[in-house]
């Protein structure tokens, strides 16, 4: 049978039902998933002189055995294996924990190399394991992520008898053109220089090759999907310009002139007969949801019906609310689905969208389930977009004739990251805040503090304001030393008795009692709210003015913008007080741009030349992929040629039919595939 590299993992020698299922647990169902799961660093296994390393190093050291091993027992499972090792006249100990089997590989006379870490004071070395220094291939160890249900050791000699087994099936993926111009290595050497590499200058080789190849192929799906959307006959929205802006005219207030230009950018998309596939990014504040409300207005006066997805049920449920406030007025018909509804209101609503009685239908991922029917779906959109992947805004589109899709965010990426992350989408700004807004006065104080705070906090509660407090953590953790939810809103109960009632929200509790917490704080009857983040993102309460953030170095920049936006919302002036004890300059930088700044593009941007592009958008829950190689920060200009190289294969016609192109077709047609967004 001929070996590919789609074969599953478990084809391997020694891979059975279990390790399999630990291996698909780190993403690697294929052999292709295993031979590109690369080291995050190695190992300088290199035999180095004893005179040239610093205290703590880890180092290998080779020599001679001079004494007899002795294996010591103390305590379950514990174990301590001593020899001494002779370099150069001078005798050395050299200490195992735990590794009582190395026993038999340790003879007096023999030559041996160990790598481990170096004591100075001590002369003597605690070793990790024995190497074979003769073999070119372990002067680099290769360290990759591992988990409790798989060991260091196994991936190794996994991704070994991987590449031995497969390494001719090995293609090149990127064009032979690019590959000449860039001067990257062949796909065969740069996988076996990235896990087996002979020197530093073969790793960097191979890590300079793989990056690009990674980012190339993440830019050529962007591309490929971007076109597809181009190309796909959309629906042309032909909406009644007089009833929108007559509708417009009803509005409490003035649209800002960026509100009017991505109203406009919007509504011309509508119109063509071009699928739409557009972001719409806006700081804190910038009012998203009413520019939401006008080009939902738009679809519906063309007879089309409009869907809003939002990632929480506290988020879908203000909307609706405040949705149904701005159409009360007109013949709209608003509609609140939620894993929560009860299944017989759940049956009444799902018929009355099949039949086209309801215009607008709001509400978490229920909206994409399966038995959710639209009779005429022409425009969704979601908000808080970094919460969805690309695989979740395709299954959007399966919904009705290819609604034009309008994704929001009030998570401020950079013009760099948007790059990666919303490849496949248009974008449009919003850059101004409404007029009235209060700007927040933003403080940092030590913990030591915090009592003088909770002073002014008073004073704010005594004047009639409501005032929010986050915490990272729900419960006492051992490991972390951090003021938890539960224990701060007793304490705080206990600070402002009789006076204030202090409530409590995390993210452990029912929906329900969620929804019952936040409508007692709503209605004033909660004057302090203790809460986790579970109120980041959209909650609106116009009296609360101060935000009190205990242990605010623990949150990123993006998160800690999110939380200070849900005060200033009124037309009292808000404040936001951050409470941190940073441990290091970085953490000490984070706390002052707060105070400096607060435009969430500065502040993004700032958040990511500190902590990298994975930990901003926080990967698991976000469109941005979690690249196995290159990192869109440090190596954007290798993403941003990428990114061009890409355009110009795909604005090629018939560009994955021509000869240099077709292991690249290939390769992205099983990527497509897999991710369900293109046939």
């Amino acid at each position: 049978m001929t070996k590919t590299l789609t074969d599953p993992v478990g084809e391997l020698a020694g891979v059975g039902p279990a390790r399999q299922k630990a291996l698909v647990e780190l993403g690697i169902n294929t052999v292709a998933d295993l031979l590109t799961y690369y080291p995050f660093r190695y190992d300088d296994l290199q035999v180095k002189d004893i005179n040239e390393i610093a205290d703590q190093e880890k180092v290998t050291l080779k020599g001679t055995v001079a004494s007899e091993p002795v294996l010591v027992r103390f305590g379950r499972k514990k174990n301590r294996l001593n020899f001494r090792l002779l370099i150069d006249h001078d005798v050395y100990m050299v200490t195992f924990f735990n590794q009582p089997y190395l026993m038999k590989q340790i003879e007096t006379g023999q030559a041996l190399a160990v790598y481990g870490k170096w004591d100075a004071k001590r002369s003597s070395i605690t070793g990790m394991k024995i190497i074979n220094p003769n073999n070119a291939e372990e002067a680099f160890g290769s360290i990759y992520p591992a988990s409790k249900s798989i060991k260091q050791g196994t991936i190794q000699k996994l991704v070994k008898q991987a590449y031995e087994a497969y390494q001719d099936s090995i293609v090149d993926v990127v064009p032979e053109p690019l590959i000449a111009k860039y001067r990257l290595l062949p796909r065969q050497q740069m996988i076996h220089d990235m896990h087996f590499p002979i020197s530093q200058e073969a790793s960097a080789a191979a890590r300079r090759s793989a990056t690009y190849e990674e980012f190339l192929m993440f830019q050529m799906q962007m591309q490929v999907l971007k076109r597809s959307d181009h190309d796909t006959d959309g629906i042309a929205i032909h909406y009644d310009n007089e009833r929108l802006k007559a509708f417009i005219k009803t509005l409490p207030f003035e649209l800002t002139h960026a509100q009017k230009r991505v109203v406009n950018e919007i509504c011309l998309d509508l119109k063509s007969p071009k699928h739409m596939n557009r972001l719409l990014q806006g700081d804190v504040g910038s009012g998203k949801t009413i520019v939401a409300a006008i080009v939902m207005y738009a679809a519906i006066t063309a007879g089309y019906q409009t869907a809003l997805m939002a990632p929480t049920e506290i988020l879908a449920e203000q909307h609706a609310n405040n949705l149904a406030r701005v159409f009360a007025d007109t013949p709209v018909n608003v509609a609140l689905l939620t894993g929560s509804t009860k299944p017989a209101a759940r049956k009444t609503l799902l018929a009355a969208l099949a039949a086209g009685e309801i215009n607008l239908l709001i509400g978490t991922h229920a909206l994409i389930q399966d038995g959710v029917d639209y009779a005429n779906l022409g425009l969704v959109i979601t908000d808080e977009q970094h919460r969805f992947g690309v695989n979740q805004r395709a299954a959007f589109r399966q919904k009705g004739g290819q609604p034009d899709a309008l994704a929001m965010t009030a998570t401020p990426i950079p013009r760099t990251l948007a790059i990666t992350a919303y490849g496949e989408m248009d974008v449009s700004e919003i850059d101004e805040l409404p007029a009235g807004r209060q700007p927040i006065q933003t403080t940092w104080v030590r913990s030591n503090q915090a009592d003088n705070a909770l002073v002014f906090v008073r004073k704010q509660l005594v004047a009639g304001s409501q005032v929010y407090v986050v915490t990272p953590l729900i419960e006492e953790s051992e490991t972390l030393d951090v003021k938890n939810a539960e224990a701060l809103s007793e304490n705080l109960q206990t600070y402002f008795a009789p006076d204030y009632t202090v409530g409590l929200l995390h993210g452990r509790m029912k929906p329900e009692e969620k929804e019952a917490v936040m409508a007692d704080f709503k209605a004033g009857k909660i004057q302090l709210l203790v809460s986790t983040t579970v109120i980041e993102v959209g909650v609106d309460v116009k009296n609360a003015t101060v935000m009190m953030i205990y242990d605010a170095d623990r949150f990123g920049l993006a998160q800690l913008h999110q939380l200070r936006g849900r005060v200033g919302r009124g037309q009292k002036a808000s404040y936001c007080i951050l409470v941190a004890d940073p441990k290091n300059q970085q953490g000490i930088e984070r706390m002052q741009i707060m105070t400096e700044t607060t435009n969430g593009f500065v502040l993004a941007q700032k958040d990511l030349e500190l902590r990298g592009s994975g930990e901003v958008l926080g990967v698991k829950q976000s469109g941005m992929p979690s690249f196995k190689v290159g990192d869109p920060i440090a190596d954007l200009n290798v993403l941003q040629v990428a990114q061009q190289d890409a355009h110009a294969i795909v604005a090629t016609p018939k560009w994955d039919q021509q000869p240099e192109n077709q292991a690249l077709a290939h390769y992205l047609k099983g990527k497509l595939a897999a991710v369900g967004t293109l046939d």
